[in-house]
C-alpha cells in the first residue's frame, strides 16, 4: 500500500509502495491479541500443578518443558508485539533465572485490561500512567510482604524445592535435588556474594535422575589419549597447553632423499627425540594430568602413557578455560612455554565411563572453588528438562541470597499486592485511578490461573483467598492431593524471591505500556 501526501497538487510518494499500514484502534487491537496470545500459550503452564508443552520444529526436533522462557524461545514467533512479550521473558531470565511464566501471563493480563479501558475511551497515556503508579505501588507492597528472618538455610531450601516442584525433575522430588541445589550455591557464596559463574549443571543419560550429584570441580567429556593412560591420578598437577603435541612443521619446502636404512633410522630417531623432549618438558616441570586443545603424536601419547601421565587431546576452548580457572592454573601457549607456575592442582583426576561416554571428574584441590551438579536422567528429554529446572533453582537461591530476600509464594504476594493497590487507588484523582485499579485486576489473573491448575474453581479460589487475607494477613493456594487448599504459604515452606516478583512486575509492565502506546503499524514486504 503505497502513503501519499499532496504538495502543490501534485503526489508526493512517502512509503513504499509494498508498505502496509495498520492505524489506530486496528494497530491497538492487533498488538494487544497478539500479546494476549502469547501469554495465553505459557499459561497452563504456571504453578506447581502446571501442564508441559510438546514442541516441534520444522526438523522434528522434539522440547518438552513447562519453563515458560524455553517455550517462548522454542515458539517462532513472527508478530512484533508477541516479540515484545518474548523479551520479558528473556528479561526475566536473564535478571533473576526464573518468574518466566509470572511476568509473561502479567503481561498479557494488564493488555487485557487495557483493552477493556481503551474501549471506554480512557486514552493511552492515561492508561500508562496509572499503570506505572500501580507498579510503585507493587514494589512497595513487595518490601512489605519480604519476610524479616534472615535467609538461612532452611529458608534456602524451600526456595528451591519451591521452584522446582511441578517441573520435570525425573524419579527424584524436589526436596532432594533442593539439598543439591542449596549445597551447590552455599560452596560459591564468598564475602562479595555467590559467584553463579562457578556453579555448572552437566548432563549424562543412562540413570535414573535419583543419582544426581554435586561435584566439588568441574566435568568435561573427554577420553583418555591412549589406552595404557591411567584413568585416575590423586594430587593431580595439571597443565593446559593451548598447541599441539607433535612435529614441528619446516617452515621452508624442502625435500628429502633417503638411500639408506641408516638414514630413515636417524630421521625416526630426530623424530621421537624431538617428541620425547616434550614429554620430558612435561614431566620435568611436575604435570600429571596434560588437556591439549591441539592434537598429540601417537608416538608422543605412548611416551606420555609410559610415563604415568595422563593427556586428552582436542579439548574445546570454553573446557580449557574452565580447566583453567577451576584449577588455579594458566594455558600456555605451546609445551616449550610451559612452566611450573602454570599448573593448576586438583586432588584428583578420574576418567568414569557412562555407556560409550567417558566423563572426566576434575575434584578437590584449587578446583574446589567451582562446583558442578551432575545430573542424570534417563534419556535425552529428561535430562534436558531438570537441567532446565535445576538452573532455575540455582538462579533463585542466587538471587534469595544476593537480591532481597524472600517472600510468601504460592499467589499470597500477588494477592496482598491487589489489595495494596486497591487501597491506595482511593486517593488517586481522575481517570488514572482506572488504570491503577485495572492493574490490580490483572495481578489477580495469577492466583486465578494457581487455582485453575491446581483444580480448583478460580473465581470461588480468589473470594476466599481475599477473605483469609483480610483476616489472617497472609494466604496462598497450596497445592493437596489432587486439588488445592487455602493457606499460609510460609507454614508449608512455599516461598519465592522478592526479587522474582519485583522484576516480573517492573518487566510486565513495561512490555505492556510499549504495547498500549502503539497507535501505527507501518510494516516493509
Amino acid at each position: 500500500m503505497s502513503q501519499q501526501r499532496r504538495m502543490g497538487g501534485q503526489p508526493m510518494f512517502i512509503l513504499n509502495e509494498d508498505s502496509q499500514r495498520t492505524e489506530g484502534e486496528d494497530a491497538q487491537t492487533s498488538n494487544i491479541a497478539a500479546g494476549k496470545a502469547i501469554s495465553e500459550a505459557v499459561r497452563t503452564t504456571l504453578g506447581p500443578r502446571g501442564m508441559d508443552k510438546m514442541l516441534v520444529s520444522d526438523s522434528g526436533d522434539v522440547v518438552i518443558t513447562n519453563d515458560g522462557a524455553t517455550i517462548l524461545e522454542e515458539m517462532e514467533i513472527e508478530h512484533p508485539a508477541a516479540q515484545m512479550i518474548v523479551e520479558v521473558a528473556q528479561t526475566q531470565e536473564d535478571e533473576v533465572g526464573d518468574g518466566t511464566t509470572t511476568a509473561s501471563v502479567l503481561a498479557g493480563e494488564l493488555l487485557k485490561q487495557a483493552e477493556d479501558l481503551l474501549d471506554d475511551d480512557v486514552h493511552p497515556t492515561t492508561i500508562v500512567e496509572g499503570y506505572h503508579e500501580a507498579a510503585q505501588l507493587a514494589q512497595a507492597s513487595i518490601d512489605a510482604e519480604t519476610l524479616d528472618a534472615d535467609v538461612d538455610e532452611e529458608t534456602l531450601l524451600s526456595v528451591a524445592e519451591s521452584s522446582m516442584t511441578g517441573k520435570g525433575t525425573g524419579d527424584v522430588n524436589a526436596e532432594k535435588l533442593a539439598e543439591t541445589v542449596v549445597g551447590a550455591v552455599q560452596h560459591v557464596d564468598t564475602d562479595a556474594g555467590v559467584v553463579r559463574d562457578n556453579i555448572t549443571v552437566r548432563t549424562q543419560t543412562g540413570a535414573s535422575s535419583s543419582a544426581t550429584e554435586l561435584v566439588e570441580g568441574v566435568l568435561v567429556d573427554e577420553e583418555p589419549g591412549h589406552e595404557n593412560m591411567p584413568r585416575s591420578v590423586d594430587d593431580a598437577a595439571i597443565a593446559v597447553v593451548d598447541n599441539d603435541v607433535d612435529l614441528k612443521e619446516s617452515s621452508i619446502d624442502a625435500e628429502y632423499n633417503i638411500t639408506e636404512v641408516d638414514q630413515l633410522d636417524q630421521a625416526i630417531a630426530a623424530e621421537e627425540e624431538e617428541l620425547k623432549g616434550y614429554v620430558d618438558k612435561i614431566e620435568d616441570v611436575g604435570a600429571k594430568v596434560l588437556f591439549v586443545t591441539g592434537d598429540i603424536a601417537d608416538r608422543a601419547k605412548a611416551f606420555l602413557a609410559k610415563r604415568g601421565i595422563l593427556a586428552f587431546e582436542s579439548v574445546g576452548d570454553d573446557d580449557a578455560k574452565s580447566i583453567a580457572s577451576a584449577t588455579g592454573g594458566s594455558r600456555a601457549g605451546a609445551v616449550e612455554e610451559l612452566e611450573a607456575d602454570d599448573l593448576g592442582e586438583a586432588d584428583a583426576v578420574r576418567v568414569e565411563k557412562y555407556d560409550d561416554d567417558d566423563v572426566v571428574f576434575i575434584e578437590g584441590g584449587a578446583a574446589a572453588d567451582a562446583v558442578t551438579v551432575f545430573a542424570r536422567g534417563g534419556t535425552e528429554h529428561v535430562t534436558d528438562e531438570l537441567e532446565r529446572a535445576l538452573n532455575d533453582a540455582l538462579d533463585v537461591v542466587t538471587a534469595a541470597l544476593d537480591k532481597g530476600g524472600v517472600v510468601p509464594g504460592a499467589g499470597a504476594a500477588e494477592i496482598a499486592i491487589a489489595a495494596h493497590i486497591r487501597d491506595e487507588a482511593a486517593s488517586i484523582e481522575g481517570r488514572k485511578q482506572l488504570a491503577v485499579e485495572a492493574f490490580a485486576d490483572a495481578v489477580d489473573v495469577l492466583p486465578r490461573t494457581l487455582a485453575a491448575n491446581t483444580g480448583m474453581d478460580p473465581i470461588d479460589a480468589l473470594v476466599d483467598l481475599r477473605s483469609e487475607f483480610d483476616s489472617e494477613g497472609r494466604a496462598g493456594i497450596i497445592s493437596e492431593g489432587q486439588t488445592g487448599i487455602i493457606g499460609d504459604p510460609v507454614e508449608y515452606g512455599v516461598l519465592d524471591p522478592a526479587a522474582v516478583k519485583e522484576e516480573a512486575v517492573e518487566s510486565a509492565t513495561e512490555a505492556a505500556t510499549m504495547i498500549v502506546r502503539i497507535d501505527d503499524v507501518i510494516a516493509a514486504e
